[in-house]
């Protein structure tokens, strides 16, 4: 269904008991809430979550979000870069944040737990930094608190960052080898799972544009340690060992920065959630919410 808020149109869904306990799922870079395996949100719905899965902006059914004076083409964007001028986001990751708020005000829910995902777990960090208010608790996952690319490298990194338009074969195909380079090797899917997921996701629509905006956004993201050591909120951490994207020990460093924050360090676990590890992860937040108590 089409939600409005913080001014623009989220595609989101829902699920369990909306007389549950409010739980708000926040993809990463790209991805869409069809990425979301079927055994988490379902899984966490059985133990009676209501929980809530969106399209971020710019991806997938949500509404796209160019601005007039922010580039979205890749060879714009690279051109800019090799002449050293600024590149402007389109907006923040904290604009993001208050999407997630937005979501929550337009379903009538109060406070929500939140679990973000890369992209989505640095959005988590902002909601537990600026909109604590609205949190009961916040679960960070296979993510960083610090900037990954300084201005001086986004020349030289932005190539492999940038996506172009490309046709259903192409698209499913990147998919594909994105799980063979950050899937989870000790929870790994089929090629024909991971092939009907892509499928699934172009269908949707897939915007090279929008999702560089959303890179724009990740590269623009101030270091949030500062803020993160001054958070009481209950916060976890979970990363995997085998992440390549985003080492494991970013993931440590954000958890010894939180105050009282576990760490749950997951062996076989890379950059993605498959339906196999999924299991693991309802079982971790929902222990983690129990005992927290919100």
């Amino acid at each position: 269904m089409q939600i409005t808020a913080n001014g623009i149109s989220l595609e989101c869904e829902t699920h369990g008991p909306k007389d549950g306990t409010p739980l708000v799922l926040i993809r990463g870079l790209g991805s869409q809430m069809i990425h979301w395996p079927t055994e988490l949100y379902e899984g966490l719905a059985a133990r009676g979550y209501y929980v809530v899965r969106f399209d971020n902006r710019d991806v997938g059914l949500s509404q796209r979000c160019p601005h007039p004076d922010a580039p979205g083409d890749a060879d714009d964007i690279l051109a800019r870069a090799a002449a050293g001028e600024p590149i402007t986001a389109a907006y923040t990751l904290s604009d993001m944040a208050r999407d997630v708020t937005g979501l929550m005000d337009a379903l009538d829910i109060d406070t929500a737990h939140i679990f973000g995902i890369s992209m989505g777990g640095a959005i988590a960090q902002y909601l537990a930094t600026d909109h604590a208010d609205r949190l009961r608790s916040a679960t960070i996952v296979m993510t960083a608190a610090r900037p990954l690319i300084g201005s001086d490298q986004a020349a030289t990194m932005l190539p492999a960052l940038l996506s172009r338009p490309v046709g259903k074969d192409r698209y499913v195909a990147g998919w594909i080898e994105e799980h063979a380079t950050n899937g989870s090797p000790g929870f790994p899917m089929t090629e024909a799972e991971v092939r009907a997921e892509a499928e699934l996701a172009y269908s949707r629509g897939v915007d090279a544009d929008g999702i560089n905006r959303q890179v724009l956004a990740v590269i623009d993201a101030s270091d949030r340690r500062p803020a993160l050591s001054k958070v009481t909120l209950p916060c976890q951490v979970i990363h995997g060992e085998d992440d390549a994207l985003i080492p494991v020990e970013l993931g440590a460093e954000i958890a010894a920065t939180i105050q009282n924050c576990p760490f749950h360090r997951i062996a076989g676990m890379g950059h993605i959630i498959t339906p196999k590890l999924a299991p693991q992860i309802v079982d971790i937040v929902d222990g983690f919410i129990t005992t927290s108590g919100r």
